[in-house]
């Protein structure tokens, strides 16, 4: 796809059929509304953009971020912003030796809010010689190959989410108390388990793994049998696209149609990445 803005031409080569492009002819220093919005429209389409050879610095990925909306802050860091203090949006991902990797899990992102983010930015700040893949399951496609009875079972159903005992073990390093507050302030929530896109009207499945521990309104049992046949249904290669990092690489997703999952198989190799995300609203189903 090729598509002409006032300030570039922009090409967008698809990855996959379903999800991911790489995108040549646009300048991510520059957030000017109409640049935004040809990332935008390009990211409804394609799911996950992917921009090699662009590094950017800390100031110019936040201002980047700020082009589609309020940046976010990881709740946990949020219980720690002092008073008076600016928030810092950016949260490092360092994988090392030391500090395994956490995120090879299919997930979408703080889905144990009310409010989960629209969006992400990811930058490849050190990447090691080899592994270290990024993957991401496109959730439409998920839907939409399900079959109809299929798709009907699921229309309307909640599930509860909450808190990761990897999150509670991040913050119980900080001491009990930091625990007891995120707890607090960030108590189980209820989501669709199919997801109307608020901007393409596309269904998607709404599903984050181990921030997900109940279908409301089943008994355990059924609940746990229909939450792992979902783990297992979306591992599917058919939905994925997988990149493999070189330094300064820059992916962008769309938060409200995606899971995604840092591959681990570098350790106990180095890796820094450097994410964003930006504020959504409240996911729903329409029927």
């Amino acid at each position: 796809m090729t598509l002409t803005s006032s300030l570039s031409k922009v090409t967008a080569t698809p990855v996959t059929p379903n999800i991911g492009a790489v995108i040549d002819g646009i300048d991510l220093t520059d957030s000017s509304p109409d640049n935004i919005a040809a990332i935008y429209q390009l990211l409804l389409e394609h799911g996950v953009l992917f921009f090699r050879n662009s590094m950017l610095e800390p100031e110019q990925h936040k201002a980047l971020a700020k082009g589609f909306g309020k940046p976010s802050i990881f709740p946990l860091f949020e219980l720690l912003v002092k008073p008076g203090s600016e928030p810092e949006f950016l949260t490092d991902i360092v994988d090392a030796h030391d500090d395994p990797p956490k995120a090879d899990i299919w997930h979408t992102d703080v889905t144990w809010v009310a409010e989960p983010p629209k969006l992400a930015i990811l930058q490849a700040v050190d990447v090691p010689e080899s592994g270290g893949d990024t993957l991401w399951a496109d959730l439409h496609a998920a839907y939409e190959t399900l079959s109809p009875p299929m798709q009907d079972f699921f229309d309307g159903l909640v599930v509860t989410h909450r808190v990761s005992e990897v999150i509670l073990d991040a913050a119980r390093r900080g001491g009990e108390k930091l625990a007891s507050m995120l707890l607090e302030k960030f108590p189980p929530v209820q989501h669709p388990l199919i997801r109307t896109h608020p901007e393409t009207g596309r269904k998607a499945l709404f599903v984050a793994d181990e921030f997900m521990i109940a279908i409301d309104g089943m008994h355990e049992d059924e609940s746990q049998m229909w939450l792992d046949w979902l783990r297992d249904y979306i591992n599917n290669p058919n939905f994925h696209v997988r990149w493999s990092w070189t330094q300064g690489d820059l992916a962008i997703w769309d938060e409200r149609r995606t899971n995604h999952r840092a591959l681990s198989n570098h350790y106990p190799s180095y890796r820094h990445m450097r994410r964003c995300t930006v504020a959504g609203d409240k996911p729903y189903f329409k029927d």
